[in-house]
């Protein structure tokens, strides 16, 4: 079973639904829309169309400014717009700052005669609907002036949108990094292989770790590993473990026969197996690109996988290294981020705050790490332990979220 098919899935429908700040993405029918969408002051029916983009906001909705134009005027703060794909196809809708090019709404995917209803929180200033059909040219509707909005409102943060190109050479940055710790991992397997064959047990567990913390700390590349990747770091099938699933290959497996009593040399074979894996990656991330929209999703999503197959000891097969494993996902996430700085310093107002929190969570996490380089197992804290380390986390994992939406690959207007 793969480590990340539950994550990969839930990340998928959250980027399906991305918005800057939706509070409520809903499809609807189209009576509920004419019936309920002028319910109360602030609440509009918006229609994203070719011809009108952004008609029903302001005066637009009237007919005046036309495409491009000069729209009515909107009190700040809370906007609920129902928006309508009145085209053919499917349809992106943006909400943006005329001035500042920031985008404050996303509607992605709006099928053909499909309705979504969501909320804004706008400041002062002049803000225009931008309709971005697949496969012709964006269409801009009129310039709505909004006012002041009340000293009480939590406003909107709006985004600069990022692009494919914007996001080409973070790719090529982090697939360089990748490359250059696959030799690295290749002599640490190489290591365990000569050892096992040695029949040299704690030697074995050693390079075990060392290799699979290096393997772990390669999270954002993942989906360019293709099978290789399962093959290497899968987990066992439902109803099994790591000793009992005779079709699991990779690290677990090799730990599964390391801690179990047996000797070292019963790993042979799973071992070499690990390597012909590993040489394959080699040959696979050569012709692979990292896909440019993935690593500020991947970024959280390795912290996330720690603490949903680490911190819970799902992942464990007898070593009780998941927070060795903790520390190389940390590490992971880092290094993920690093070449998104460019990009998120002008967009993201926490990214220190960020970084930091990773960094607090490390600290915390190594901790647990014996002078002689040994990790405490999970199962040794307390609990008071244990809620530090899910409640630093937790604080990381809170701070990354805004990152996957912020690097959402997003067409300029």
């Amino acid at each position: 079973m793969p480590k990340r098919s539950r994550l990969a899935a839930v990340f998928a429908a959250i980027g399906a639904l991305i918005a800057v700040a939706v509070v409520v993405t809903i499809a609807v029918r189209p009576s509920a829309v004419q019936a309920g969408a002028q319910a109360h002051p602030g609440s509009y029916a918006v229609a994203a169309d070719l011809d009108a983009c952004g008609a029903g906001w302001g005066e637009a909705g009237a007919g005046g400014g036309g495409a491009g134009g000069a729209g009515g005027a909107v009190s700040g703060g809370e906007q609920s717009f129902t928006v309508t794909n009145h085209t053919v196809a499917g349809i992106e809708v943006y909400l943006q700052a005329v001035d500042s090019k920031k985008v404050y709404l996303d509607l992605e995917s709006l099928g053909a005669g499909a309705h979504a209803t969501a909320r804004v929180s706008l400041g002062a200033g002049r803000y225009r609907f931008v309709c971005l059909p697949a496969d012709a040219d964006p269409v801009t509707g009129p310039s709505v002036a909004v006012g002041p909005a009340p000293p009480s409102a939590q406003l909107t943060p709006g985004i600069v949108p990022v692009t494919r190109n914007d996001l080409i050479p973070v790719a090529k940055a982090y697939t360089t990094w990748v490359a250059s710790r696959i030799p690295v991992l290749q002599k640490q397997v190489a290591d365990l292989g000569a050892d096992t064959a040695e029949g040299d047990l704690a030697a074995s567990r050693r390079d075990w770790l060392d290799a699979h913390q290096t393997y772990e700390t390669l999270g954002a590349a993942y989906d360019a590993f293709g099978d290789a990747g399962e093959t290497i770091d899968g987990l066992p099938a439902p109803g099994t473990t790591a000793l009992t699933d005779q079709g699991l290959t990779g690290f677990h497996r090799i730990e599964a026969l390391l801690w179990s009593g047996a000797p070292a040399s019963q790993a042979v074979d799973a071992v070499a197996a690990l390597q012909a894996s590993v040489a394959s990656l080699a040959t696979t991330l050569a012709d692979a690109e990292v896909d440019p929209g993935a690593i500020g999703l991947r970024a959280h999503e390795i912290v996330e996988n720690a603490l949903q197959f680490e911190l819970t000891g799902d992942a464990d097969a007898l070593s009780g290294t998941e927070l060795a494993t903790v520390d190389a996902n940390l590490s992971g996430a880092t290094a993920a981020l690093t070449p998104l700085t460019s990009i998120l310093s002008s967009r993201y107002d926490r990214l220190a705050a960020t970084t930091a929190s990773i960094a607090t969570a490390q600290r915390l996490v190594e901790s647990f790490r014996g002078a002689d380089g040994s990790w405490r197992p999970l199962s040794s804290l307390s609990r008071a332990e244990r809620e530090r380390v899910d409640a630093a986390i937790d604080g990381a994992l809170e701070r990354l979220a805004p990152v996957a939406a912020i690097c959402d690959i997003r067409r300029e207007p």
